[in-house]
């Protein structure tokens, strides 16, 4: 991913911005000359471990890659939007979006007791409201259900986050793009707008109302 330096997000911007986010694409180099392995996936980050962990079927061909290269990329894209040339004073379209990248060394947990410590780690993230739900090995309803899962605990080495817009052009010309995505009001419009409007803000510059 290219990262201008207008669009480098910083530690606490990406942050933030994945609190509300937990789902992304994790992707493997294939085996044998094969093209790279891709698994839309729930995920917890422990940003400030360093670690995501999650949870795949056995089956999962990813296994394979990851045995054979541990290098793996987690990466969360959201609130994108198309922008057109003709409102843009260089004419030229371009595309908003979001996105954070998170280069790791992937280690999967195959005995019970890790597994379970991991699906519980993911329960009290997605399903807090039943604290009581929790899984032990061997124990019903969950535990004999753990041999068909291998879970993963992604260390991770390097974080890259790209926030695309708009921030080169003049302060004024960017807020005015947030007024063309109200307007249009499209699927990934608001996302989009409200980046924009809070990168533009940061610049100290136009912000014509709220995201």
């Amino acid at each position: 991913m290219l990262i201008r330096s207008w669009d480098r997000g910083e530690p606490a911007e990406w942050r933030q911005w994945l609190a509300g986010r937990d789902f992304g694409v994790l992707a493997a180099n294939g085996t044998g000359g094969s093209g790279p392995v891709l698994v839309p996936t729930h995920f917890v980050l422990d940003a400030d471990r360093g670690e995501i962990v999650l949870h795949l079927g056995k089956p999962n061909p990813l296994f394979a890659a990851i045995e054979a290269d541990p290098q793996v990329t987690l990466a969360v894209t959201d609130d994108y939007a198309f922008v057109p040339g003709y409102w843009r004073p260089s004419q030229v379209p371009t595309s908003y979006y979001a996105s954070v990248q998170f280069d790791c060394l992937a280690e999967p947990v195959d005995d019970a007791a890790g597994k379970a410590a991991i699906l519980n780690q993911q329960l009290a993230h997605f399903q807090p409201e039943t604290p009581q739900v929790r899984v032990v090995p061997g124990a019903e309803p969950y535990g004999p259900q753990l041999s068909g899962i291998r879970a993963l605990r992604l260390t991770v080495r390097q974080v890259r986050a790209k926030f695309k817009y708009d921030d080169k052009v003049p302060a004024e010309q960017q807020a005015a793009m947030a007024e063309r995505l109200a307007e249009r009001a499209g699927p990934g419009d608001a996302g989009a707008r409200a980046q924009l409007l809070r990168r533009n803000a940061q610049r100290g510059g136009c912000p014509l109302g709220p995201p």
